[in-house]
């Protein structure tokens, strides 16, 4: 068993790059560096114990942790005489000792299955005197990153994964090479997590899994999304959400669960990536454009109010301009609150890395500005719905520009700006719920007041 001795006293520092399932992350290292006597800090400078989590879907997300790690070794010196670079998440699982190759300042590499690891290689590091870096990338049996301890970067809202993993195998997608096949905990687990969170405070729960619909298949036999979702929502938690969702395991039962529990939000996110059912199909989606639009037209039965987001991909090998019309349409059609649009990116290790494609970069740029304004317009005038509506936000903090000025969330997920009431200081609403008497909409957030009382 590892001592850890040496970790006491020692300050650490967390960039955290990718998705939400990284951020749930980056709190379990905080957690465990935090039981290990370590202080956070809010600078590399002021950091013995820099860690970077990283995301490995897109290239730019490359690029940027290289240029941080330069930055790293350019740092003042660190508190204690020797500072340690430590590299997890999906590039360190992805790449492993090869790391160095781009990274050579990197002292300690852990895998997405190695979060339980990082004291003990971080402790090699500081005893150690070899520049070759501590690497653990290996399935280390310790079960879920959920049983470690946190460092929640908020009392108000948590990440709860239900599941890591991927087993759909998107012709485009590192994610099933670097988080490996799906896992779900147990129900008992996560709604006992759950349970634990409302106890402790928590308004706002997000479950994370890389396709939450096929939540308990491994375990159950059979999908029991709907379940959990019904078995979290008699918790008490006041809102919950959750992400990521796949159109072609989103069930009439899960929808049915989704509307008949109150704590579920009114927004959902739904990655189409295409409205090409050919494209799609060389995405290995396994759902048509028409399948996708049936589900959304349920989903709006279900829930008339609903808030749909997405993501799409331009540009994927193939696409023609028909191909981009169809996306085009479908966007328009679906009429999204907002969309994550990308220009498709190359990742060595999938199927779509050895396909051809011969389109201009300038047209493949075309065609994600078109994107880009087309979802801008249809934001805009889904926020124009809000206008004099009187609308729940939890207030999250105040606005970088001013601070009289705080934001926060709807039960839609759109971003909401409102003036600090007279009397009140910003900390005293931060986790609380107001309702905000929408006097503005723009594209990408809402304008109001305050009315009523916190809670």
């Amino acid at each position: 068993m590892a001592t850890y001795e040496e970790l006491v006293g020692k300050t650490y520092f967390i960039r955290t790059f990718g998705c939400q399932m990284n951020l749930h992350d980056s709190e379990r290292v905080a957690g465990l560096l935090d039981s290990c006597g370590c202080q956070v800090v809010t600078s590399i400078d002021d950091a013995d114990i820099v860690v970077f989590m990283t995301c490995c879907v897109r290239e730019n997300a490359d690029t940027r942790l290289y240029g941080q790690a330069s930055a790293v070794v350019s740092a003042a010196p660190a508190p204690s005489g020797k500072r340690v670079l430590a590299i997890g998440g999906c590039i360190a699982q992805r790449d492993g000792e090869r790391l160095r190759e781009h990274v050579p300042s990197v002292d300690v590499v852990f895998g997405t299955s190695a979060l339980a690891d990082l004291p003990s290689l971080l402790v090699e590091a500081f005893e150690g005197t070899s520049r070759m870096p501590h690497v653990c990338i290996e399935e280390t049996g310790r079960g879920f990153s959920t049983d470690l301890p946190t460092h929640r970067a908020t009392t108000y809202h948590a990440w709860v994964p239900i599941m890591s993993g991927c087993n759909n195998f998107c012709t485009y997608c590192i994610v099933p090479y670097v988080r490996g096949r799906e896992r779900s905990r147990t129900m008992e687990s996560v709604v006992g997590e759950c349970e634990l969170l409302v106890a402790q405070g928590t308004r706002e729960i997000c479950l994370l899994g890389q396709n939450v619909n096929s939540y308990g298949r491994d375990n159950y036999g059979a999908p029991r999304f709907d379940e959990l979702l019904r078995a979290v929502g008699e918790t008490g938690i006041e809102r919950l959400r959750f992400t990521s969702s796949n159109p072609k395991d989103l069930t009439d039962s899960v929808v049915a669960a989704m509307a008949e529990t109150p704590a579920v939000m009114p927004h959902l996110h739904l990655a189409v990536q295409s409205g090409s059912t050919r494209i799609l199909k060389a995405m290995n989606r396994s759902y048509t454009r028409e399948e996708y639009l049936d589900l959304v037209r349920r989903l709006r039965a279900a829930m008339p109010h609903m808030a749909l987001s997405t993501d799409i991909i331009v540009g994927f090998p193939g696409e023609t301009e028909e191909d981009f019309l169809d996306t085009l349409s479908l966007v328009e059609e679906v009429a999204f609150s907002s969309a994550y649009t990308f220009i498709y990116s190359r990742r060595e290790g999938t199927p779509a890395a050895r396909m051809v494609d011969t389109t201009p970069h300038e047209v493949i740029q075309g065609r994600f500005e078109r994107l880009a304004d087309l979802v801008a317009q249809l934001a805009y005038r889904a926020n124009q719905v809000d206008v004099n509506a009187l609308v729940e936000v939890l207030v999250e903090g105040s606005s970088k520009r001013d601070e009289r000025v705080m934001v926060g969330h709807s039960r839609k997920n759109q971003t909401v700006h409102f003036a600090l009431p007279d009397g009140m200081q910003g900390e005293e609403l931060i986790g609380r719920m107001v309702d905000v008497r929408v006097e503005r909409a723009r594209t990408w957030y809402l304008q109001g007041a305050v009315e009523g009382e916190p809670r």
